[in-house]
């Protein structure tokens, strides 16, 4: 039964405990901050545009997005066309000096940063604290005993040719440049068993500098901890987390948090496949008897039901998947898969979500296309359901509902030569680089179509769509087994293309988009 306001998937029980994942959707590399009464968390956005989403909660348990920290991609001619595995990497969301700070390291072009004095911005524009390539996962530290400031990141060794390895550097107090070259703070080579040391965040505990980092690889690794009376180490290591006899593999990057109550919470991901890198929540203490070291979950295990934070009860919530596009303008829930054009929507009046059919070369490909507005896969299995209505007049204009990822599928509208509009069922594999009919066409007289995929277990999706002949919602194809792309979940996502050409093609109205668990 889905939740109220279209949110599919609600963590809290509602007999004062909640389940994991308390985010059950593709929110990777969250880490998270509490600022009075009040957490803040952001999650990885890749080359997805706006970025830097900005979740907020009471209770850790319920959340909402509030917005995004970036509006566009630099370099923007970078970030013009789809980068799905780039951009915005495993951002750390801090609060200092009265400001929000969110560090984070871009593979390609090195460690930005952004500040505001609210949450919900203005945030400034990037700031390259760090350039060059593979430098990722960075988090700052301002030390209040001593104001003093540091910053650790990690290494992509796809760029780099460095891996296993966290560099830390002297920062200055306004967090714009570093003080120093840098030095390598713990080298995971030199530990026995552990590999692909990445994602750092970076705390003062109890007089000691603390590096909370995992190891492994996502899929099934585990979450360490570094300790160290100096920052420049050395560090002394151990493994805090890990699957353990649970089901829940690779718990692996997050950040740990206290509440005003005094109870400390660590948030991290799980990658699962297709629906991306969910987020679970665990209790956490430090341990006086095993020398200070933090328990994560039960006994280093992940939880999966658990007594929630002491904190004021919160109404059941998750970010909102939902859409009626009032007044034209779509929710905080999409993003668009590069930095966006003027023109791609039509504002007007009225309800629904009018897509300009933009022209181009690739429109066999919409993993090619910058102006798909995408959203997450909102819980494991639900149906998503929108309208179409398909006015351009352009022969080869299309509009449609899909599911993106490595490989695609959708069903829409597309204008035929003769002039009638049809309904068509897409798809392509991974390793196809032109799309192919996964389902019979047929007319849709009206030039408008319900569309509905059924998400299944396993990402599996079954394609539907009722034309307004009278034979209600009829199925197309076969099942089609969503894909991650490398780094990220598979994605909702609509688009309208027109053919190369000149001159306006036309628009589509999308209107009542639904998701129902």
């Amino acid at each position: 039964m889905s939740a109220p306001g279209g949110r599919p998937w609600t963590a809290d029980l509602g007999d004062g405990t909640y389940r994991n994942p308390v985010l059950n959707a593709d929110w990777s590399d969250p880490d998270v901050v509490r600022v009075g009464e009040d957490f803040y968390l952001t999650a990885s956005s890749f080359g997805r545009v706006p970025g830097l989403p900005l979740l907020h909660s009471r209770d850790l348990v319920n959340w909402s997005l509030i917005g995004h920290a970036l509006d566009r991609l630099e370099p923007a001619a970078d970030f013009a066309v789809p980068r799905h595995d780039r951009g915005v990497w495993a951002p750390s969301l801090r609060h200092y000096g009265g400001r929000f700070w969110i560090f984070w390291g871009d593979p390609d072009h090195g460690i930005q940063q952004i500040s505001a004095g609210d949450i919900r911005g203005p945030w400034t524009a990037p700031h390259l604290v760090k350039a060059g390539k593979g430098l990722i996962d960075a988090c700052p530290l301002w030390d209040e005993e001593t104001g003093e400031a540091y910053l650790v990141h990690a290494w992509a060794k796809s760029r780099s040719g460095i891996k296993n390895r966290l560099t830390g550097h002297r920062m200055s107090p306004d967090g714009r440049e570093l003080l120093d070259e840098g030095k390598t703070l713990i080298d995971a080579d030199t530990i026995p068993g552990w590999f692909t040391l990445e994602g750092p965040k970076l705390y003062r505990h109890d007089g000691e500098f603390w590096i909370l980092a995992p190891a492994g690889g996502v899929a099934t690794g585990w979450q360490g901890a570094f300790r160290s009376r100096d920052f420049f180490g050395p560090y002394e290591e151990r493994v805090v987390l890990a699957q353990g006899r649970t089901g829940v593999n690779g718990p692996h990057q997050g950040g740990w948090v206290r509440t005003e109550a005094g109870e400390d919470w660590f948030l991290h991901f799980q990658e699962r496949g297709a629906y991306g890198r969910v987020v679970h929540l665990q209790p956490m203490r430090w341990a006086e008897e095993d020398g200070g070291w933090p328990v994560i979950g039960d006994a280093g295990e992940p939880v999966s039901v658990h007594p929630k934070p002491a904190a004021p009860r919160q109404p059941a919530e998750a970010p909102a998947s939902d859409d009626s596009f009032p007044g034209g303008r779509y929710g905080r829930q999409w993003q668009w898969t590069a930095n966006p054009r003027p023109g791609w929507t039509v504002e007007h009046a009225g309800d629904g979500l009018r897509l300009s059919c933009v022209r181009t070369a690739y429109a066999h490909d919409l993993r090619a296309l910058p102006n798909v507005l995408v959203q997450r896969l909102p819980a494991d299995t639900f149906t998503a359901e929108v309208e179409v209505c398909l006015g351009s007049e352009v022969p080869g204009a299309k509009a449609g509902l899909a599911v993106l990822g490595d490989a695609f599928s959708w069903i829409g509208l597309e204008r035929s030569d003769g002039g009638g509009v049809r309904l068509v069922h897409r798809y392509a594999e991974t390793v196809a680089e032109h799309e192919r009919d996964a389902g019979h066409s047929r007319p849709a007289p009206e030039g408008r179509a319900r569309l509905r995929i059924e998400v299944g277990a396993g990402a599996r999706c079954r394609f539907h769509a009722d034309t307004g002949d009278g034979t209600g919602f009829r199925p197309s194809g076969q099942v089609f087994a969503a894909e991650p792309w490398r780094w990220v979940g598979a994605l909702l996502g609509l688009f309208a293309t027109a053919p190369a050409g000149t001159g306006p093609a036309g628009t589509a109205r999308f209107t009542g988009f639904r998701t129902t668990a």
